[in-house]
């Protein structure tokens, strides 16, 4: 599992010129069951994402298709973890073997 940490770079207003965009594109990673959360940071500094269920090349493939990493309006922090503990309802996010 990753926790993908985006920090925009470029000013809020050219952030929102590409926010349909990157919406569009997590909608096709959510229905291809990449992505589990994701939303802005507060203060928008930038964004967060949840990935779950991808090799790390395949997550930096996924990353580097985002309008956002295109653009080069943010810059990504990308945190791999395993997950051994999850509530109730959320046991497909455990990593293999838990």
């Amino acid at each position: 599992m990753f926790i993908v940490l985006l920090r925009y770079v470029k000013p809020i207003e050219v952030v929102e010129g590409h926010v349909q965009e990157h919406r569009d594109y997590l909608a096709r990673h959510y229905a291809a069951g990449h992505f589990v959360a994701s939303g802005p940071q507060v203060p928008r500094v930038g964004g967060a994402i949840l990935a779950h269920g991808l090799s790390r090349p395949e997550l930096d493939a996924v990353l580097a298709e985002d309008p956002f990493h295109r653009e080069q309006v943010a810059q990504y922090q990308v945190i791999e973890f395993d997950a051994t503990k999850v509530a109730p309802g959320f046991e497909a996010l455990l990593s293999p073997g838990r």
